[in-house]
């Protein structure tokens, strides 16, 4: 599925030779993110991952940047997680040279104008703004704080006003010196290409690269007490609600099981929470469930958007549903099409050349182990009803529930009693 080298300095090029496709995917990942950062430093990662696209030594401008790929009809574009941040290019396969010239580009020679900072932080407090404003998004910021008190997984990726407002030059620069090296950097191309002219390009681009400064690393999670229940009282239509509880890591042998249970209970129209709280009871317009893995923990919660007067019963019929998972053994009908719905969603993906890029990177990139879309596949395979039954019963316990909810809801309303399975 991919051949990868390691150059000298430590820098790894994965390649996956898709021949059917006319496009090539180029993504940088480092394996740096929010929760690398000190409440100081909050935002910092996005920051940097922003002024990136601002300006190079070559390309001083941000239209420079993106016109010469855009230029070529390709697409262009970044994005920064707790645990990682990417640059990415997708072009015709006829343009790979260009889509690696500009990113190596990016990541070698960005010139972190002094003026360039002050107008993307006057950005990107606005983009800060702007998710206050929608309750959608800042219910799902509310649900970190209370899944992760007091530590940087549980802060907004971006930061807050005051940590961003006070990031200096001087400080990015840092940053980037101790996170931006080789050795934590994974490049992964994938498309109508062979891997020993990657190799031989990106040898001499970035195999000049040295790490200079050691790492900083991750503050480990410790499990705590803290709050369970977050209102944030607001004048709109619809509550906005998340129910999540603390799951497992991205290393954990169960983590496919808990994505499975996932998949039964919230994924697409067909799973649980859409068919009983949408359709049989009409309680909600649009309702999910999701998973989320990191390096030591985890985290699964359900979202949805409802009236005040529907807001008790959603999360009473909610939480019957977490109920049923422990109590009853899942159908093998139900098993068998959610297992189909897992497989072929991701068989799909894999005709993506951008996908394929970031189903290489991204586990690269974290784990340093790369599952290939079969082991995938005979893994779901041989899930079983009561393996997910048992973990059902670990993970949906009512004292682990945390609720998070943004709308015209009163501060002392009493809905922490109903966190109860």
């Amino acid at each position: 599925m991919y051949q990868e080298t390691i150059l000298d300095n430590g820098l790894r090029l994965i390649t996956s030779n898709m021949p059917h496709t006319r496009s090539v995917s180029v993504a940088f990942f480092i394996g740096t993110g929010s929760r690398y950062e000190t409440d100081d430093q909050a935002g910092i990662s996005h920051f940097i991952e922003h002024l990136c696209f601002k300006g190079t030594t070559r390309r001083p401008t941000a239209r420079e940047v993106s016109g010469a790929i855009e230029g070529v009809g390709g697409l262009l574009n970044g994005g920064t997680d707790k645990e990682l941040t990417l640059y990415w290019c997708k072009v015709a396969h006829t343009h790979c040279a260009l889509a690696l010239d500009v990113l190596t580009d990016m990541l070698l020679s960005s010139r972190f104008d002094p003026e360039d900072i002050e107008k993307e932080r006057q950005v990107i407090i606005e983009e800060i703004n702007m998710c206050k404003d929608s309750p959608s998004q800042e219910v799902s910021i509310l649900i970190d704080e209370l899944l992760w008190p007091g530590h940087p997984l549980g802060r907004d990726i971006a930061g807050n006003k005051e940590s961003v407002t006070s990031i200096t030059r001087d400080m990015m620069l840092d940053y980037l010196s101790h996170q931006y090296q080789p050795g934590n950097i994974l490049l992964s191309i994938t498309g109508d290409i062979r891997h020993q002219d990657m190799v031989d390009t990106i040898s001499k681009t970035l195999g000049r690269l040295n790490n200079r400064q050691p790492r900083h690393e991750y503050l480990t999670y410790q499990e705590k007490p803290g709050d369970r229940l977050r209102i944030e009282t607001r004048d709109t239509e619809q509550v906005q609600l998340c129910l999540a509880l603390p799951g497992i890591s991205l290393v954990h042998p169960r983590r496919f099981a808990l994505g499975l249970l996932n998949t039964v209970l919230g994924e697409g129209m067909s799973g649980r929470l859409f068919t009983e709280i949408r359709d049989n009871l009409g309680l909600a317009y649009s309702i999910n469930s999701y998973v989320d893995h990191f390096h030591d923990t985890g985290s699964m919660t359900v979202s949805a958007g409802v009236e005040l007067k529907n807001l008790k019963p959603a999360i009473k019929a909610i939480l019957e549903e977490l109920a049923k998972l422990r109590e009853t053994v899942i159908p093998e009908a139900e098993l068998s099409k959610a297992k189909e719905l897992s497989k072929g969603r991701l068989l799909l993906r894999m005709e993506d050349s951008r996908s394929v890029a970031a189903w290489l990177g991204g586990q690269g990139i974290l784990t340093g182990r790369i599952f290939s879309v079969d082991e995938v596949i005979s893994i779901i395979d041989t899930i079983t009803a009561d393996e997910l039954q048992n973990l059902a019963r670990e993970i949906l316990t009512g004292k682990q529930l945390r609720l998070a909810v943004v709308g015209p809801v009163p501060q002392d309303e009493p809905l922490e009693d109903l966190l109860k399975i």
